[in-house]
């Protein structure tokens, strides 16, 4: 038997075979090629996608190129959320996604990238040994879901007590869920921004509205804002993502203050509102870089679904990247990737 006809490709947002490879793919949002562009434009970026070809099946990986401070060289990162590479072919080919992975890394290094960092989709599985046999995987920890092809009753039961009697409150308390009044969105942002004040974000997280006001173009009706309201006061809301029966909590907030558990209300109304909309899961996200911390356990109250969390790191060039670096060691792969950064 001759060897399978094979190509890879680095693609620019506008080229149809990015789209073209989606098609074939069960895929997410992050995954879309405005999605990639805009986050790309956070950081400086070029956004890109690998994209692999043998005889007729496809994979895909988005990618944000970034310049390294002068050096003339760039590396690799996917864009933030859950991007992970995707493909037409079952994990259990493990030969497929192996020779994927290697093409890639060979592909990335004639563009003078010399290095490759993403976070894997928990949802939507790739095979660890075969990803690991170009570079390595780090399992973080355990994502929180919620299945939504189960029953309100169900859902409501594998809430938490304490979540689902805070959740009665708030509605006796008059709050409310708003769904898609964008008309709310500056004011949304006022609480998204005083939300990372409490938690002393880095700066790069203060999104100004012109980032939200893109999003929303970029993503149309893959987009979508809940705000939670008592009276004529905005408490906070959920900003969130819908596409191919899943969803993801892409930004949740409140205000400084009183917010009478519009937090929980929130989770509560939106994962309802997904269920009735004919949506399999809802992804909550896990906790900070994946750790089992307060913000994992919060989030595991709402939800029964736990699923593994990995990034996969890269180094596609390691004479370059030894010299930024110094000698490659397990640490150096494992710890915080790329060093240099």
């Amino acid at each position: 038997m001759g060897r399978p006809m094979a190509e890879g490709a680095l693609l620019q947002p506008r080229d149809t075979s990015w789209t073209d490879a989606l098609h074939r793919v069960r895929h997410d949002v992050y995954h879309l090629p405005d999605y990639v562009s805009l986050d790309a434009r956070l950081s400086g970026g070029t956004p890109a996608a690998f994209r692999y070809d043998e005889d007729d099946r496809v994979f895909l990986l988005p990618l944000v190129l970034r310049a390294i401070p002068e050096t003339g060289l760039r590396d690799a990162v996917s864009p933030y959320g859950y991007p992970g590479p995707v493909s037409d072919v079952s994990p259990a080919d493990t030969g497929f996604w192996s020779r994927a992975a290697l093409a890639m890394s060979e592909l990335l290094r004639t563009h003078d990238v010399i290095s490759m960092f993403a976070r894997l989709h928990p949802l939507l599985p790739a095979p660890i040994e075969a990803l690991g046999t170009t570079g390595t995987v780090v399992h973080h920890g355990e994502t929180v879901s919620i299945d939504l092809t189960r029953t309100p009753e169900v859902l409501w039961s594998q809430t938490h007590r304490t979540h689902r009697n805070q959740i009665n409150k708030a509605k006796r308390a008059g709050v409310r869920i708003v769904l898609d009044d964008w008309d709310l969105l500056d004011d949304w942002i006022a609480t998204y921004h005083a939300t990372m004040r409490r938690v002393d974000a880095a700066d790069f997280y203060f999104f100004g509205p012109e980032h939200f006001h893109r999003l929303r173009r970029a993503l149309g009706d893959h987009v979508h804002l809940a705000v939670a309201v008592c009276g004529d006061e905005v408490l906070g809301g959920n900003l969130f993502f819908e596409l191919g029966g899943i969803m993801h909590t892409h930004l949740q907030s409140t205000r400084d203050g009183q917010i009478w558990w519009a937090d929980k209300l929130l989770y509560h109304e939106v994962r309802l509102w997904g269920r009735d909309r004919g949506n399999e899961v809802y992804h909550l996200g896990g906790g900070v870089g994946g750790s089992d911390d307060s913000l994992f356990r919060y989030k595991s109250s709402f939800g029964a679904g736990r699923q593994p969390f990995h990034t996969w790191r890269a180094i596609t060039d390691p004479i370059a990247f030894e010299k930024l670096a110094g000698a490659i060691s397990p640490e150096s792969l494992t710890g915080r990737f790329p060093p240099y950064r």
